[in-house]
């Protein structure tokens, strides 16, 4: 088993898990129209794909197939759902923020195939470039929407949630920084990876664990799970 990827596959496996429970695609993480053909079938199709994604990247056999076809299905709901609406909300930092969430995701693909060739140079340049630029947007939005974030926050860790919105959001930036600079990125791209495990462990799973019949928790714990997943890809290239 391919351990070092573990939680990016968990991540693929249980949105895919998630969109085949309930016939529908991950709300604004994959914003299909609501009248769109055929849309309960396509999404339990793109459950099914993102599940032998995550099952392949588990393999030492397959994981270049699996790191291709997770690349293809996040690549394209980032082609076909969220350019149209950078296009349309260019100055939507929140906008912003779903896109590279999903760019994130997609560069862990591209780090777990290098990774499978043994490949560095300028795509490993490239990945840790792009998730520098989609880390500094997560801070930003953090920041700029900070009273949104203080909600996700577990109000029982001191000092109180405000604290921790302003602080996770100018950890990504330091690490966004981190990774686009050069300097220390390696250290940089670890720090996120374990910042994002927290968030998983801390906010996402409690969730989950309290309202368990809601969509949007799963989809919430899923991407969580995929985000610290790639970081943790994207650190073998940020030496």
């Amino acid at each position: 088993m391919n351990t070092h990827a573990l939680p990016y596959a968990l991540g693929a496996i249980l949105l895919g898990a998630v969109g085949i429970w309930f016939h529908d695609f991950a709300m604004q993480w994959q914003p299909v129209p609501a009248g769109f053909p055929m849309r309960a079938q396509f999404a339990v199709v793109t459950g099914l794909l993102l599940i032998l994604g995550g099952g392949e990247t588990l393999s030492g056999k397959f994981a270049r197939a699996g790191a291709v076809l997770l690349f293809t299905v996040y690549g394209l709901w980032v082609l076909i759902l969220h350019v149209p609406l950078i296009v349309s909300k260019p100055a939507d930092l929140g906008t912003w923020n779903g896109v590279a969430e999903i760019v994130f995701m997609t560069s862990g693909a591209v780090a777990l195939y290098a990774g499978a060739r043994g490949t560095r140079g300028r795509l490993a340049t490239t990945v840790c470039l792009v998730t520098g630029f989609c880390a500094l947007v997560f801070g930003a939005t953090h920041i700029k929407y900070v009273q949104f974030t203080a909600t996700m926050v577990p109000a029982w860790i001191p000092p109180n949630q405000i604290f921790w919105a302003y602080a996770t959001g100018v950890a990504h930036i330091a690490a966004g920084l981190s990774l686009l600079s050069g300097i220390r990125a390696q250290l940089g791209a670890t720090l996120l990876a374990v910042m994002m495990a927290v968030f998983v462990v801390l906010v996402h799973i409690p969730r989950v664990y309290a309202s368990p019949g809601e969509q949007l928790e799963w989809i919430m714990l899923g991407v969580a799970l995929s985000l610290s997943g790639a970081a943790w890809l994207v650190r073998k290239y940020a030496a």
